[in-house]
């Protein structure tokens, strides 16, 4: 499908799409900004409740009446691995301390949430629903097209495209090595997956006959159109929008993306148990070489949730989840829709530079 026919079907008007950055830093207000500006908005609603999800699908239905996305985890969850908490309780105390904190508390290995979660989904009938750390069933995605919503899922290999295209995604998003947060991989382990976004667009789109969408430090108009000349039907961009003024993102969080004057974001499970890129601290440093005691996802992203949010309330970068992707010292703080209408125009000035 070409990239005008994939725009058009989704009712965009620019390849542009949000990432959906599950936790803080994606709202329903940034969801509708970029949507408003002729971008697809997102949100993610991977660790609200059922009723969140279908209160925070109405607010974006308040803001805009364009098209939206809204994206959950299918998958992630289920482990056989037993790891004795107590040397990562210690680590916590440490940080606890640190922050003024008391002692931490070992939460549950919590159920995964993905079947009430997708049951708000499909009642509230969102225009546009993704997934990432795995793929549904045929017949999940079966029941989202009769309910006239467009579905793509996360690759991060070849293999993972295919499953998803033969599990009936309309759309594949390609996230590349270079991609800030969480990875995607579900078919491999992550270190298998870690393919460069330019190298994942093509090769996904030389073996699946779907829209590709490219994922993965992409910053600026520049990165749009090099995607775009590679195949791919859109850019998706998360930390591209984290400082805007409509991103939940704690003031420091924002401060310390703007503040990066080189690429020092490695890939760490010491917040949630499941690889995720981010800007290098103290907490990923007290953790490392204790690896073997992480806790699985997502109850070591549970057990560090209180940590987190007082280093972003006391304005500690330390002790955050600094989720980044590789392209973060070209972060620029502008209101969303003022950045959309920016890389358009700079993607465009490319495609007009070209001989």
């Amino acid at each position: 499908m070409a990239a005008n026919a994939f725009l058009s079907r989704l009712g965009i008007e620019h390849p542009i799409l949000l990432a959906p950055m599950a936790g803080s830093g994606g709202t329903p207000e940034l969801a509708a900004a970029v949507s408003n500006a002729g971008g697809l908005g997102a949100w993610g609603g991977a660790y609200a409740r059922p009723d969140e999800i279908a209160a925070a699908i109405r607010r974006i239905r308040q803001l805009t009446s364009r098209p939206f996305n809204i994206n959950l985890f299918a998958g992630g969850y289920a482990s056989d691995r037993k790891v004795d908490p107590q040397p990562m309780l210690e680590i916590m105390r440490q940080a606890h301390a640190r922050l003024g904190l008391p002692p931490p508390v070992l939460p549950p290995v919590p159920a995964d949430p993905f079947e009430e979660q997708f049951a708000a989904v499909l009642e509230e009938r969102p225009p546009v629903f993704s997934f990432t750390f795995g793929t549904l069933s045929s017949a999940q995605i079966a029941t989202l097209k009769k309910r006239g919503i467009a579905v793509s899922g996360t690759a991060t290999t070849v293999e993972e495209a295919r499953r998803l295209a033969q599990a009936g995604v309309d759309a594949i998003v390609a996230q590349g090595a270079e991609a800030g947060a969480h990875r995607g991989s579900f078919a491999v382990p992550f270190e298998a997956s870690m393919i460069p976004v330019a190298t994942l667009v093509r090769d996904i789109g030389a073996s699946v006959a779907l829209p590709v969408i490219a994922s993965g430090g992409i910053m600026d108009g520049r990165d749009v159109a090099a995607a775009m000349k590679l195949g791919a039907a859109a850019a998706q961009l998360g930390t591209a929008f984290l400082p805007c003024p409509e991103s939940g993102a704690p003031a420091v969080y924002k401060r310390a993306l703007l503040e990066a004057k080189t690429d020092t974001t490695v890939i760490t499970r010491a917040f949630s148990g499941r690889p995720a890129r981010g800007i290098a601290n103290t907490f990923i440093a007290m953790v490392a070489g204790s690896e073997h005691a992480i806790l699985p996802f997502r109850q070591q992203n549970d057990l560090t949730r209180p940590m987190r949010n007082a280093a972003g309330l006391k304005g500690v970068p330390d002790f955050i989840s600094l989720w980044a992707g590789q392209g973060v010292a070209r972060s620029r703080a502008m209101p969303a829709g003022e950045l959309v209408k920016l890389l358009v125009e700079e993607s465009s000035v490319v495609e007009v530079a070209r001989p």
